[in-house]
Order: structure tokens, then C-alpha cells, then sequence
């Protein structure tokens, strides 16, 4: 009896030819694996524009595999993904009020709802404790998706607490800085943040304590004029927009066209404003040998 050999079997002409094989033709087994792969999510890269699954973006940290683009990370992803080991969250018994009851097109409430439904997340900033390799760390992510990362009074809980915690238990602390600045709907009380959280790093400093902050994009208003500007050692990811007041607002203030790579992270590290650009494969162990600088570890 003849015999065929496929793929390291030895099949007999009996064989279904569903097992066999034909050339051009897939199994069912081919046919399902590939149905998974075109039914899977893909995320389109905003620059070369090629589609990648969901699952491949995740795998390499949401880093273009065809242009190297970084493409935005949720918070919970990204401290999922720095942390070797992620042992308690931070922060979750504050929630946000309405004092002042307002109301744009929407009641302030229902807008909270809403960012809650979409993200998730109860909160703008999400705080956790854990270890990088083998240093205990706390870690602090802005949730750009939660309206615009915005800093509000509950943002400034949790971050307060991070620090404070910090200088508690003699932890450095890093913070992905995310956010189009102050929350508008909160009024002077997301502007006093800004006070809050300058203080609680200079607490951290009078304690001798490292503070880093991993500029991402987008980092405006608010948030830049105050935590995110406040760090030991300020790394930020290829590419991203820093800065105060967005480039259209200043093209209009000062009636001049503003050229790239205006308020781009590359312009910012040859002004001195950041102290480094870290490709985002490399951030960990980035961080992990300045901290351990800093600590005095061997």
C-alpha cells in the first residue's frame, strides 16, 4: 500500500483529505486559526497606517512592529506592563464630587459616568504599589482616555497619597504623566492640585526620596506647570507633545506660524526642558538603573 508523507505523518490513501491536505485548500483546523486572526481587533497605526491585532500591539507595549510609532497605552496596561510584580492598588476610596454643581453641555456627573463607562477606570490617575525586578516602587498612570487625563480633586488625592506612602515606607516614586491639564468642570479646586501635588514632591525631596516623571504623549496645562515638571530626572517617549499652552493657542497669541518639532519631545531634549528620550522597550530597565543610582544600591 502506498503511503504519503505530510508534514512528518504518515497518512494512508484512506485518509480523509480534510487530514491529508490539499495544496490551496485549508484544513479545518487552518481554516479556524485563520478566521481567528482576520475576526481578531486590529489598531490602526496613526502613522504608517498598518493594522496590526490587538494582541501583537499588547505584546510589544503598543510600539508600532512595522514604524517603531509609540501608540498611547491605557494606565492599568502600562503599570501592568512596567511592574514585575504588582502587589497592592493605591488610592481607591476617593471618589469625585460636584461642588460646584456644573453643567457645560452635560452635568459634571453625568460626564463622570460616562469616562467611567468607557474606560473603566474610576479615576483620571491609577496608583500602584509593586516591584520593578527586585526594588519595591510605587507607580502613578495618568488615563488620557478619562476625560482628556484631567486633574481634578481626586487626582490629587491619589496622587498625594502616592507620595506620601512613598516617604512612609522609603520608595521612590514614578509618574507616567498623561493629561491636558487642569479639570475645568471643578473650577479653582482642580487648580489647587497644582499646589497640593508641588508640595507632596517636595516632601518626597526633603526626604531624600527619587521622583521621576516619564513624560507621555500628550502633557499639557495644569499637570506640566506642576507634577509633571517636578521630577529628579525627566524622560520622555519618542515623539510626544509637551508643553503649557497647546501650539494653535500660541500661534494665535504671537501670529506666527510654529514649525515641528515645536513642543515635540526631540525639541524639548535639545532645550534642556527633558533630560531624555527612552524608546519605550527600554524604559524599564531605564528607569531601574537610575533609581538605583539614585537609592545608593549596588
Amino acid at each position: 500500500m502506498s503511503q504519503e508523507v505530510k508534514t512528518g505523518k504518515i497518512l494512508s490513501p484512506s485518509t480523509p483529505w480534510t487530514a491529508r491536505g490539499v495544496p490551496g485548500i485549508e484544513t479545518p483546523d487552518e481554516q479556524q486559526a485563520l478566521k481567528a486572526i482576520f475576526t481578531e481587533p486590529t489598531i490602526e497605526c496613526p502613522e504608517c497606517h498598518a493594522l496590526v491585532t490587538r494582541t501583537a500591539m499588547s505584546f510589544n507595549a503598543y510600539v508600532c512592529p512595522q514604524c517603531d510609532e509609540h501608540l498611547r497605552m491605557k494606565a492599568r496596561e502600562r503599570l501592568t506592563w512596567f511592574f514585575d510584580q504588582v502587589q497592592n492598588e493605591l488610592g481607591q476610596e476617593f471618589s469625585a464630587k460636584d461642588p460646584l454643581k456644573f453643567v457645560d453641555s452635560k452635568a459634571y456627573p453625568e460626564r463622570m459616568t460616562e469616562a467611567q463607562k468607557k474606560t473603566g477606570e474610576t479615576e483620571a490617575l491609577v496608583v500602584m504599589q509593586g516591584l520593578l525586578k527586585d526594588m519595591p516602587v510605587i507607580a502613578c498612570a495618568f488615563e488620557f482616555d478619562f476625560m482628556g487625563g484631567s486633574m481634578g480633586t481626586v487626582v490629587g488625592d491619589r496622587f498625594v497619597q502616592a507620595a506620601e506612602r512613598a516617604i512612609q515606607q522609603k520608595q521612590p516614586l514614578i509618574c507616567f504623566a498623561a493629561s491636558g491639564g487642569a479639570r475645568m468642570q471643578e473650577g479653582m479646586l482642580s487648580l489647587m492640585q497644582m499646589a497640593r501635588t508641588s508640595a507632596a514632591i517636595q516632601r518626597m525631596k526633603e526626604a531624600g526620596l527619587p521622583y521621576i516623571v516619564v513624560l507621555t504623549h500628550p502633557v499639557y496645562g495644569g499637570v506640566t506647570a506642576s507634577l509633571a515638571m517636578l521630577g529628579d530626572v525627566h524622560i520622555a517617549e519618542p515623539k510626544a507633545m509637551i508643553g503649557f499652552a497647546g501650539k494653535r493657542v500660541i500661534e494665535q497669541t504671537v501670529r506666527e506660524k510654529l514649525e515641528e518639532p515645536f513642543q515635540r519631545a526631540e525639541y524639548l531634549l535639545d532645550h534642556g526642558v527633558v533630560d531624555q528620550i527612552v524608546h519605550r522597550h527600554a524604559l524599564r530597565d531605564t528607569v531601574y538603573r537610575i533609581l538605583a543610582k539614585l537609592m545608593n544600591l549596588p
